[in-house]
């Protein structure tokens, strides 16, 4: 078995900006593995703020690399104890997925237990800008989109909803502060926030401030993101979220998403299914997470000038399976 990772950088169409930085490329690691003549592939962007860069991934992978040579055995049970949650974990575990389907013919989704693929809905990120500037952009992404998620962060952002609502009155949205809140806000906030018809708020708070949602009950219900990785995260968030949005990079990939997924529901969780910037070959396999959400944000290879070769079709919103060919 051998195993080799690059970089990837592919450009945006416009910058895209959230409460911690602005992004105007996409950079992920891109890893492949190969046994017995099939190859398999999987993508990651990493959680940059846990500083899971790619630079780091590229370390992890490199020595998880040199460990195969040395004929160290190497499958998704195996991995779990070879490299942490995040990013490097996450591109091996799908090429994993995706190696196993190849070499057995039986598809990632037959394998997984699930249903065929359905078509999705997902909301289309509006990055913070201006209000004036996002209820432009909405006005024009509401022609096509009839889901959008909007990204908060500062004091200007119930003018940014206000901005948003007025343009696109049909749509149906939810918003993310990537812990841009205080409580204070919070609950100023909310109340105004429902009356727009937000149907759901991100992670408001930092992390390590949850405890602080105990005695919420605003009618806006609230999303962990940042504070939900895995699951041993599940003690901190339960009792205090509504959703929890399930990223394969912060899990570390689709094995552990899956398990976090029965696990969260068991305890009355419900699901929102994330990613980070890539392209759709991060994106393939949580399409099979995607299928058990209730809330699907995917949109992350319609923000590239160029998608990889086998790219999903995003037609009006709607993210439509295209078979195994490109992963699983």
């Amino acid at each position: 078995m051998r195993l080799t990772a690059r970089r990837r950088v592919h450009d945006l169409i416009e910058p895209f900006v959230i409460a911690r930085k602005a992004y105007t490329e996409a950079v992920v690691v891109e890893v492949e593995i190969e046994a017995d003549g099939a190859i398999g592939r999987g993508e990651a962007a990493g959680v940059d703020y846990r500083g899971d860069t790619p630079d780091r991934m590229l370390e992890q992978l490199g020595d998880l690399s040199e460990r195969l040579d040395r004929g160290e055995r190497l499958d998704r049970e195996a991995l779990a104890s070879l490299l942490p949650p995040g990013g490097a974990r996450n591109a091996v575990d799908c090429a994993l997925w995706d190696l196993e389907a190849k070499r057995s013919g039986v598809s990632a989704t037959i394998r997984a237990n699930l249903a065929p693929l359905r078509t999705l809905e997902t909301f289309v990120t509006l990055g913070m800008d201006t209000p004036q500037a996002m209820g432009a952009k909405a006005r024009r992404w509401t022609a096509r989109y009839a889901a959008l998620k909007v990204k908060l962060g500062d004091a200007d952002d119930m003018a940014r909803l206000e901005a948003i609502r007025a343009a696109a009155p049909r749509a149906r949205l939810i918003a993310d502060a990537n812990q841009g809140w205080t409580l204070a806000q919070l609950n100023d906030r909310a109340p105004r926030m429902a009356a727009l018809g937000v149907e759901l708020l991100e992670q408001p708070l930092p992390v390590g401030r949850d405890d602080e949602l105990f005695d919420y009950r605003g009618a806006v219900p609230l999303c962990a993101d940042e504070s939900l990785d895995d699951r041993a995260d599940l003690d901190r968030v339960v009792g205090r979220y509504a959703f929890g949005n399930i990223k394969l990079d912060k899990a570390g990939g689709l094995t552990e998403a899956l398990a976090l997924a029965d696990a969260a529901r068991a305890r009355g969780l419900r699901l929102m299914v994330g990613c980070m910037e890539g392209t759709s070959l991060g994106i393939a396999p949580a399409l099979l997470l995607a299928q058990t959400c209730e809330i699907v944000d995917l949109d992350c290879p319609m923000q590239l000038v160029r998608d990889v070769d086998g790219g999903f079709g995003y037609l009006d919103g709607w993210l439509r399976p295209n078979g195994p060919d490109l992963w699983g």
